[in-house]
């Protein structure tokens, strides 16, 4: 697939003097100083805050919609000792929110439930026969963390069984909110909240800061679930920015020292021994969510909460297990998805449904059909005349957007952008995936490309491994904060094969004199494409390759083209 280069470092004479200026006032690299002003951050205030922020720099709590009246209603249920449950989501950042908001309430004396909806019987969100159950057992006060926004009718249906409802939320607001006795969501249009991007565990961790202040508690009363609060918010691919930064930043740190026995636990097993967000993307985050997918909750939110290492032992050996259950039902989903995508007749998008589909982890295979063939995608599984499905989007086409203006075949669906989940009747899919089809095609994505972002072009001559060490200040990367990605223009490969039965790439690059190593995961396929001698452009990440005590710079590549 081609790619489109875009080079951010349009080369100014102010820019230049901005770069010049930061390197000297902060003793940084001309490389690192260059890459700040590339994205924006140029102030000597936003330097200091994106390289170290600290306690200080959250934002306000009560600029947060009807945070004030959140904290009212739930310091009410702690004065008067209510029965209180907590109803989430089952994804990472869901599990995160319960935990932070279930052991915060608990230290102020109350006795605290939760409710998970099973993903694979309940499905996303509230659903009436739950809040059924929450009636029948007596509780007062229902509080949702990562869900909620969008359940105006079941917020109602509690409100008539005697159940208050306060809403914490960070998903797209419908044009009616739940009639709640609070809605708070850093997304809501009237909002004064400086950062809309919180994810939801991100939303609990202001609500209870809030109530820190309110009750005139210690700081630490709530920065102590920071490390937690992290690993969610990573999880949750939310723009690792602003507020995002500070948590993520500053919740590192506590990950590395964390006093929570599972998420210990979690950590060994993740095999990672760097703690930065490479780790809890590809490590923590899969054999979280990999419970709500085989529709075992229960069991994420209980390594978090137990105080027993053996017990956390055990439930970290079963989401071992649950995560191995699910890449293997991934594989062979994709492999039956690519089959009728390539049967089918081509379309500007694609929606799939069958009936064989398991529905928890149709949603990572839909984010993988989406990057292989960059079209917005919805795959669909049955049961019982039921569809449920999630779908992904590319960059520059509103995917929750478009659902709107297919609603009417719609049951029901929520999310953003980039990622939706939808129910539907069958006898509706070939309808909606009709009028959706109509709908991509009059946004004409067709003049959309995949684009690699690229900070500038450099001279590998120029780089030293000081330079690409001191990268790792940029950590934590994540969405609006991606690795850095450079251009390194007319190199000649010296050596080139493949790996792991043709899965990958291996090259070695030659800048004059200078060789270096380089990689390229599932790049294999290049290995018959080049020759040594060829000479190439390459767009890659500059890493660290230890071997034998020493260490040298890497190029993991993530495209190549030859050199014109």
């Amino acid at each position: 697939m081609i790619k489109k280069w875009e080079v951010k470092n349009k080369s100014n004479v102010d820019k230049r003097k901005l770069q010049e200026k930061i390197q000297k006032d902060f003793g940084l690299s001309n490389l690192l100083s260059q890459i700040l002003v590339n994205r924006g951050i140029e102030t000597e205030e936003e330097i200091r805050v994106f390289l170290n922020p600290t306690r200080a720099d959250f934002h306000d709590p009560f600029l947060m919609p009807d945070m004030d009246k959140a904290v009212e209603r739930i310091l009410q249920a702690i004065q008067q000792k209510e029965k209180i449950i907590i109803y989430g989501d089952y994804d990472v950042d869901g599990i995160t929110s319960i935990t932070v908001l279930k052991q915060f309430l608990e230290e102020r004396g109350l006795e605290v439930s939760s409710y998970i909806p099973n993903r694979l019987e309940e499905g996303y969100g509230l659903n009436k026969k739950a809040v059924e159950w929450i009636a029948s057992q007596g509780f007062d006060l229902m509080i949702t963390v990562d869900c909620g926004i969008s359940g105006i009718e079941e917020v109602e249906y509690a409100s008539s069984l005697g159940i208050e409802t306060v809403i914490t939320d960070h998903h797209e607001p419908l044009e009616i909110l739940p009639n709640a006795v609070a809605v708070v969501d850093p997304k809501i249009q009237t909002s004064k909240y400086p950062f809309r991007g919180l994810a939801g565990v991100g939303v609990v961790f202001k609500t209870i800061q809030a109530i820190g202040k309110k009750l005139q508690l210690p700081e630490k009363e709530y920065l102590k679930y920071l490390d937690i609060v992290c690993i969610g918010t990573i999880s949750d691919i939310v723009p690792l920015v602003d507020e995002n930064r500070v948590i993520t930043k500053l919740g590192l740190k506590l990950v590395e020292r964390t006093q929570n026995i599972g998420l210990k636990e979690l950590i060994e097993a993740s095999g990672y021994r760097k703690i930065d967000s490479t780790m809890v993307s590809f490590g923590i985050a899969p054999r979280i969510n990999a419970c709500g997918r085989m529709g075992q909750e229960q069991e994420a939110l209980q390594l978090f909460l137990t105080q027993d290492r053996k017990e956390a032992k055990q439930i970290t050996e079963k989401l071992n297990e649950y995560n191995k259950q699910r890449q293997t039902i991934e594989k062979e989903i994709l492999e039956e998805a690519i089959q009728k995508v390539e049967q089918e007749p081509k379309s500007p998008c694609i929606v799939l449904g069958d009936e064989k589909w398991h529905h928890g982890v149709i949603g990572i295979v839909s984010s993988k059909i989406t990057d292989l063939y960059f079209k917005p995608s919805i795959l669909v599984c049955f049961e019982e005349n039921i569809g449920k499905g999630s779908g992904r989007s590319i960059p520059g086409f509103d995917l929750h957007e478009a659902l709107g203006k297919c609603s009417n075949y719609l049951e029901k669906y929520g999310g953003h952008e980039m990622a939706v989940g939808v129910t539907l009747k069958e006898e509706n899919f070939i309808p909606f995936k009709k009028v959706f089809e109509e709908v991509v095609l009059e946004s004409h994505i067709e003049n959309l490309m995949p684009v690699i972002a690229i900070e500038e072009q450099i001279d590998l001559k120029e780089i030293t491994i000081g330079m690409v060490k001191e990268l790792n200040l940029l950590e934590p990367f994540g969405e609006a904060n991606k690795m850095p990605i450079f251009m390194f223009h007319n190199l000649k490969i010296d050596s080139i094969r493949s790996l792991s039965e043709g899965k990958h790439l291996k090259l070695t690059l030659k800048d004059d004199h200078l060789l270096v190593g380089a990689i390229g995961f599932n790049m294999g396929h290049l290995a018959e494409e080049y020759l040594i001698g060829d000479r190439v452009d390459v767009a890659g990440i500059l890493e660290i390759n230890s071997f034998n005590g020493m260490d040298s710079i890497q190029i993991n590549i993530k495209d190549m083209r030859k050199t014109y």
